[in-house]
C-alpha cells in the first residue's frame, strides 16, 4: 500500500477517514482522461452542460443530512448551522443564470467586407485545489463555471476534508457527468507539482496558504499554465463615529467568530472610532461570553473546535505573545478549552500592529480590536497589511463608504455587512492574498481563453 492521507477528527483526535494517494503514473493517468474528454463536453450545448451541472449540485443538496455530521467530523463546524448547501447552490445557480451572456461571442463588427468577434473557449483541463474551511462553496466556485464553460474539471481536497470530493464526484457522476469530466483525485505535494509542472492542467485553481501558492506558482513557473490564487487574509472592519453600533457588533464579532473564526474572509481586526470604542467593546465582549463551546455534533453548541490542534496552537501562540506585550484578553478561559482543538474565543485591546496577532494571518477565533480618530488614521490602519482580501466599513454614508473603500487595498469592500460572497460580485485578492478573480463575468473569463475571428468575405 503507498502513502496513505489521514482525516484526524477534531472532536476527538481520531481518524475519521483515510485515502490512499495516486501514484505519479496514475495521476497523470487521470489527467490524460480529462483532456481526452473535453473536446466532447465542449461540444455538447451549454444548456445541457448547464442542466447536468445543476443536477449535480442537486444531488449534493440530497446528500446534506449525511454532510452534516460528516463536515462536523471532518473540521469541527457545529451541526446546528446546517451546513454550506445554500451558499453552494446560491453560487453555482447564479454562475448557471449568467453563462449564457457570459460566455456568448462579443461581436466587434459586420458590414459587407468583414465579419469580426471574439469568441470564449475553454481552456482544457482545470485543476482545482480546494481548502477545508468551507470546502463545498470554495469547491463549487471553480467547479461549476468551469465544468459550464466546456472545461473538464480535477478537484484535490485538503486532507482536514478528505471525503468531500469524493462526494462531489459521485453527486455529478449520478446526476449524468461523465467520470472523466468531473474527477477527485488523492495526491501528495510532490506529484501535484509534478502534474503542473509536467503541464497536464490547462489553468491551476488554488485556495489556501501563501506557501501553498507559492509551490503552485513555482510548479507552473515556465509552462505558461495559469495559475489563480486566493491565499491568506487579515481582513479589517472599521467602525465610523456614525455607525449603528448594535449592528456592527453583532456582524463583526459573528465575522471574527463564525466557524471558530476559520473563514477566508473573516475579521481579524477592527478599528472603532473613538466616540463609540468603550461601547463596541463593552457589548462585543458581552456576545462572545456568550457563546457555548464544545463538541459540533451537540446541537447546544455555539462554537466548536478548530479544525487541527496545530492550528490551535498557532493563535494560542498569536494571543500569548500579545498579551506578554501588554495587550489585554477581555475572556476568560472558558471550562470546555482543552489545550488543543477546543480554543477559547477571544477579544483583545490595547493591541499594536508590532504584534503577530494583528499582522499574521490567525484563522481562529480571535480579534484585536483598536481606537482610531479619522478615517485616515482607519485607512493607514488598514492598508498596513501584506494581505487584501475584504475590508467592512461601517456608516450610515454610502459616499463615505465608496470614499474610504477607494482608499483601500482589498479586493472586496463590504459597507454594514460582512464574511458574504455575493456570486454576482468577482471574488479576488491583492497583494499576499494572491492574484485571479472567481465568480461573476469574471469569473467565466478567467475559465475561459479569447479567441479572435477576423473574416474577409469575398464580394466578388
Amino acid at each position: 500500500m503507498g502513502q496513505m492521507l489521514k482525516c484526524v477528527s477534531p472532536i476527538d483526535g481520531s481518524v475519521f477517514a483515510e485515502r490512499e494517494v495516486l501514484s505519479q503514473e496514475a495521476a497523470f493517468e487521470v489527467a490524460a482522461r480529462a483532456r481526452a474528454a473535453q473536446v466532447d463536453w465542449a461540444a455538447r450545448p451549454l444548456q445541457e452542460r448547464i442542466d447536468l451541472v445543476m443536477a449535480g449540485v442537486a444531488a449534493v443538496g440530497a446528500m446534506n443530512d449525511e454532510i452534516v455530521p460528516e463536515l462536523a467530523h471532518m473540521m469541527g463546524r457545529p451541526v446546528r448551522y446546517g451546513g454550506e448547501f445554500g451558499g453552494f447552490n446560491e453560487r453555482a445557480s447564479h454562475m448557471a443564470e449568467i453563462a449564457e451572456a457570459s460566455l456568448a461571442d462579443i461581436a466587434v463588427g459586420e458590414d459587407e467586407t468583414f465579419k469580426r468577434y471574439i469568441k470564449r473557449i475553454p481552456h482544457g483541463v482545470v485543476f482545482v485545489v480546494a481548502p477545508w474551511n468551507y470546502p463545498y462553496m470554495t469547491a463549487i466556485n471553480t467547479v461549476a463555471p468551469a465544468l459550464i464553460a466546456g472545461n473538464t474539471v480535477v478537484l484535490k481536497h485538503a486532507t482536514q476534508t478528505l471525503l468531500v470530493g469524493e462526494r462531489m464526484a459521485r453527486a455529478f457522476h449520478a446526476a449524468g457527468v461523465p467520470e472523466d469530466v468531473f474527477q477527485n483525485v488523492f495526491l501528495n505535494h510532490d506529484v501535484t507539482s509534478d502534474l503542473i509542472a509536467g503541464n497536464a492542467f490547462d489553468f491551476v485553481n488554488f485556495t489556501g496558504s501563501v506557501g501553498g501558492g507559492q509551490a503552485m506558482e513555482r510548479a507552473a513557473a515556465g509552462t505558461f499554465t495559469g495559475v489563480g490564487t486566493e491565499l491568506g487574509g487579515k481582513d479589517p472592519g472599521y467602525v465610523m463615529d456614525d455607525a449603528d453600533l448594535d449592528a456592527a457588533v453583532e456582524t463583526l464579532i459573528d465575522g471574527a467568530m463564525f466557524n471558530s473564526g476559520q473563514c477566508c474572509c473573516g475579521i481579524e481586526r477592527i478599528y472603532v472610532h473613538e466616540s463609540l470604542y468603550d461601547a463596541f467593546v463593552a457589548k462585543a465582549v458581552e456576545v462572545v461570553k456568550g457563546y457555548k463551546l464544545g463538541n459540533p455534533l451537540d446541537t447546544e453548541t455555539t462554537i466548536g473546535p478548530m479544525a487541527n490542534v496545530r492550528f490551535a496552537d498557532e493563535v494560542r501562540a498569536q494571543i500569548a505573545e500579545a498579551v506578554e506585550a501588554g495587550a489585554v484578553a477581555h475572556i476568560d478561559t472558558f471550562a470546555e478549552d482543552d489545550g488543543g482543538a477546543y480554543l477559547t474565543p477571544q477579544i483583545l485591546t490595547d493591541v499594536t500592529h508590532d504584534m503577530r496577532v494583528m499582522r499574521d494571518e490567525s484563522f481562529g477565533p480571535v480579534v484585536g480590536i483598536m481606537k482610531v480618530s479619522s478615517d485616515d488614521e482607519a485607512i493607514a490602519l488598514m492598508n498596513d497589511s501584506e494581505f487584501g482580501l475584504t475590508a467592512s466599513l461601517w456608516t450610515r454614508e454610502v459616499d463615505r463608504a465608496a470614499r474610504v473603500g477607494d482608499a483601500i487595498e482589498t479586493g472586496t469592500v463590504f459597507m454594514n455587512r460582512a464574511d458574504y460572497l455575493d456570486p454576482g460580485l468577482c471574488w479576488t485578492g491583492c497583494k499576499n492574498t494572491g492574484r485571479g478573480g472567481g465568480l461573476s463575468i469574471i469569473g467565466y473569463h478567467n475559465l475561459t481563453r479569447p479567441k479572435s475571428y477576423h473574416l474577409k468575405k469575398v464580394t466578388g
